[in-house]
């Protein structure tokens, strides 16, 4: 999948599979009532656009995508925040509320 960055108009190759997508209730709800489609985060995601994470965080990224390793991204959404994990063996990507956790 190639997905263009929401900065620049070049096109940003998928850095890895989503495996089956799921989503809690408090995301699809946060996401529905401030008119954001999910695709849109989850291409970011997929493209490594990690969104608003601590420099620790983006290291465990960079480490997660070389060694297969669980992939964590952090958007704000409204007010609120929106996690999307991708499990380390790529399985599974799920859209959460971080209290949903």
């Amino acid at each position: 999948m190639l997905s263009t960055n929401r900065r620049t108009a070049t096109l940003v190759p998928s850095r890895f599979p989503l495996g089956r997508v799921l989503a809690t209730p408090g995301a699809l709800g946060l996401l529905d009532r401030c008119g954001i489609s999910p695709v849109v985060l989850l291409r970011r995601h997929q493209c490594g656009d990690w969104g608003e994470l601590d420099i620790e965080d983006r290291q465990a990224n960079a480490q997660a995508l070389a060694l297969g390793a669980r992939l964590l991204s952090a958007y704000p959404v409204g007010s609120d925040r929106l996690w999307i994990i991708t499990e380390a063996d790529r399985s599974a990507t799920t859209l959460l509320l971080p209290e949903e956790y």
